[in-house]
């Protein structure tokens, strides 16, 4: 049985491989903290299968500059829609989740947004200064998008020194035409 959603045909799941976790006290209060603070995580925005276990865990991956991506590449569930505003509490809100659920280690990744001047790097930067602002013992990896290339804009996020910097590889240069058509 299929069910056509969005343009895109999903087919029903057997029982044996739908994930199942239970809920927890943990996984509720990160699921208010989210709502209260009006924060994303790719966990939910990609339909990872697998958010309860962080969630449970009192951790998430945050997505930061909205929900909708200015690319629409074939691996990816992030939704490829009209580009919203940023939202300037964002950074403020972030390091307010961080410091509420405690978070020794925190991961920051984002949309990708073609349409801002630097990528979103100034963004990028202005979330890693409140989180160091507000706990500064924390560490901070930054997934960061491809800023089409730019240098200046890398140079804004590593100029903010994240711990880590890193960027998803979702597949082998051979395939790039294929799978990401918009990057290399």
């Amino acid at each position: 049985m299929c069910v056509l959603i969005k343009k895109e045909i999903m087919y029903k799941k057997p029982e044996w491989l739908k994930v199942r976790h239970p809920d927890t006290p943990n996984k509720d209060v990160v699921e208010q903290i989210l709502r209260d603070l009006n924060l994303n995580t790719v966990c939910r925005e990609a339909k990872c299968p697998n958010y309860n276990i962080c969630f449970s865990k009192k951790t998430a991956t945050f997505m930061i500059m909205g929900t909708n991506c200015t690319r629409n590449c074939s691996f990816c569930n992030v939704r490829n829609e009209h580009q919203h505003e940023l939202d300037l509490n964002e950074p403020k809100n972030i390091a307010k989740a961080v410091k509420e659920l405690g978070l020794k280690y925190v991961v920051i990744t984002s949309v990708t947004r073609d349409d801002l001047a630097d990528g979103g790097a100034e963004h990028f930067a202005k979330v890693i200064y409140e989180i160091k602002q507000s706990t500064p013992n924390v560490a901070i990896e930054v997934l960061i998008p491809d800023f089409k290339g730019s240098i200046e804009s890398l140079g804004i996020v590593v100029n903010a020194f994240p711990n880590v910097i890193s960027h998803n590889m979702e597949t082998v240069k051979s395939l790039y035409k294929t799978v990401r058509p918009q990057a290399d």
